[in-house]
């Protein structure tokens, strides 16, 4: 762009300029992303919740799956236990004495035993397989309520970015652009500072013998000083940095005719 400075070769009155138009530029990003209100986070929240309830629904899934394996297993024990019951019936007509007997009726009480138990566990793992089933309908009711939710607040946020973003693109190749004039240590201090403050306000006007956004009293000492741009000065209080008032009022004029170009 035109308006590209050398950085080596600017004086303490470009800087501040340089400053200050890149302050211009992203504070009207920031109320581009104010317009958005909460609505972003609320996407990124849902989409959490969204989340961990299918993951809470594969793992009642999982759960449900494992137990039919269980009943599997069970039937399979209780078909061994029949066939050894069998077996062990059948070998009862050879024995050749009491004792034989007792010991095989004996297996054959303890297979039988075995299939109870078998029966009692297909039961119980039956049951929680329904409570499970259950459990996923009114999960599955949930997730499609969320889904919708979700949607809902995406279209929501979708339009304002997109009424809203060729601006917002223009505006951060112009604030990269702009970002390029300022020597390193000076838009390091500026980033730090726009992170530390809640209106991310780094570059302040002196208005009405006053900090704009702390409005503490400057000393008439340090607004002559500030006003003859012969250095960077920043506010004792919030440690913002700090320019006069009819320098901000020419850069606020000649940024509209920026941002007007779009």
């Amino acid at each position: 762009m035109s308006d590209t400075k050398n950085t080596k070769e600017m004086s303490v009155e470009e800087k501040l300029r340089a400053l200050y138009d890149l302050q211009l530029i992203d504070s009207r990003l920031d109320e581009i992303h104010n317009t958005r209100g909460e609505l972003p986070l609320e996407v990124d929240d849902l989409n959490d919740d969204l989340a961990q309830m299918e993951t809470r629904i594969q793992k009642v899934v999982d759960e449900s799956k494992g137990l039919e394996e269980e009943i599997k297993l069970k039937k399979d024990a209780i078909k061994n236990a029949e066939a050894l019951i069998k077996k062990y019936t059948k070998q009862q007509d050879n024995v050749r004495n009491n004792r034989e007997f007792d010991a095989l009726a004996k297996e054959v009480e303890y297979q039988g035993l075995e299939i109870e138990l078998a029966e009692k566990r297909i039961r119980e793992f039956t049951i929680k397989i329904e409570q499970k089933k259950h459990s996923i309908e009114e999960f599955e009711v949930k997730l499609v309520a969320m889904k919708e939710h979700l949607s809902f607040k995406q279209a929501e946020l979708d339009t304002i970015v997109k009424d809203t973003e060729k601006e917002e693109n223009a505006l951060v190749r112009l604030s990269a652009e702009y970002a390029e004039q300022i020597e390193e240590r000076l838009l390091t201090a500026y980033q730090r500072i726009r992170g530390s403050v809640k209106n991310g306000l780094a570059v302040v006007p002196v208005e009405r013998g006053a900090s704009a956004g702390s409005y503490f009293t400057i000393p008439p000492q340090r607004q002559m000083d500030i006003a003859q741009r012969k250095k960077i000065i920043a506010d004792e209080h919030s440690g913002r940095i700090l320019v006069d008032l009819e320098l901000a009022e020419e850069e606020r004029e000649r940024m509209a005719v920026v941002f007007a170009k779009g």
